[in-house]
């Protein structure tokens, strides 16, 4: 498989001193930007960040909104949907920023969240990249760093793996009081040396959306990067929030962007073998579902959205996962 990451545009050299810059990420949520904005700009920084949003290609005066509220920001309007690589990219080779601060339009950060990531980037050499504590709107705990994936994570029940190996298979049930190496972020909230991510040539642009921030930590480490979690800096996470207006399109990026995991850091016997686990899977899924669909005579709501959803991810996979579906490019 070919892969499109490398950009030579990213090794644009640094024409200042600027230690932070802020990069936002919208389509379509501009009140979750707004709210994501104004945290960022309440942060507690020595020196103010640069702050650039990349709207890819929304219809919801995002852009306008962001203009006549913050004006210290820089807006660039994409005119269509790049994907989270891909815009990311755009950001970074036209930022200068020492080191880069992403964040998604459904995150808040805490008032300190920002400086305590650029502490720990500033004071541990070798830091690629590092992520906060993730916490829900009531400061109870979400995943916020996970074991990158495998046939067993991707196969196996998660939620027993993380129970009965815990170290291996970490998740919000171990608390950690100071910082430490992970394999993987949960990208909501992910602050990256640019150094590193241009030695990496950036994110890879074959992931549309999900798991362009684990396979860059991969690639980092491998690189000899380290990849830390900080459980002192925190931020609020609005779970899903920027997927719910597509859901059946995000599900369709999920399985898209494992197939692209597996297939370039697997080979494609082991993305074979997982595509026929996931379509037996769903199998089931609908086989069960559609029985209490019948068994309910079609009164639960939330019953019908999943058989719906997981309806349409089982036709996607018996057309062989054709291009064409998932979120909208334009």
């Amino acid at each position: 498989m070919q892969h499109s990451f490398n950009n030579n545009n990213l090794t644009t050299p640094l024409t200042s001193k600027t230690l932070l810059s802020v990069i936002v990420v919208n389509r379509n949520t501009a009140d979750l930007l707004i709210q994501c904005l104004d945290h960022i700009f309440r942060s507690a920084l020595a020196q103010l960040p640069e702050v650039v949003v990349i709207d890819n290609g929304s219809t919801d005066a995002s852009a306008d909104r962001v203009r006549e509220k913050f004006p210290n920001a820089m807006v660039r309007e994409a005119g269509s949907n790049l994907g989270f690589a891909r815009a990311n990219n755009i950001a970074l080779a036209g930022t200068t920023g020492e080191f880069l601060l992403l964040v998604n339009t459904d995150a808040l950060l805490d008032r300190d969240c920002a400086g305590n990531l650029l502490n720990l980037m500033t004071t541990t050499p070798h830091l690629g990249m590092a992520g906060p504590q993730l916490v829900n709107a009531d400061g109870s705990l979400q995943t916020s760093y996970e074991a990158v994936p495998t046939l067993a994570t991707e196969t196996l029940n998660r939620s027993l793996l993380k129970k009965l190996f815990p170290r291996r298979f970490p998740g919000k049930a171990i608390h950690l009081s100071v910082p430490q190496q992970v394999e993987a972020l949960i990208g909501a909230v992910m602050m990256i040396r640019r150094e590193a991510l241009v030695q990496m040539g950036g994110f890879d642009e074959d992931f549309f959306f999900f798991l362009e921030e684990t396979d860059l930590a991969l690639r980092m480490r491998s690189s000899g990067w380290l990849v830390m979690h900080h459980p002192q800096a925190k931020a609020i996470h609005l779970q899903g929030e920027t997927a719910k207006a597509y859901r059946i399109g995000a599900r369709v990026e999920f399985y898209r962007s494992r197939y692209t995991f597996f297939s370039k850091h697997y080979g494609l016997l082991s993305t074979f073998f997982l595509k026929c686990v996931l379509t037996a899977n769903l199998t089931l899924n609908i086989l069960f579902l559609g029985a209490a669909h019948v068994i309910t005579v079609g009164k639960s709501k939330k019953l019908e959205d999943i058989f719906r959803v997981r309806a349409a991810l089982w036709i996607w996979h018996l057309r062989g996962c054709p291009k064409g579906a998932g979120l909208p490019r334009e």
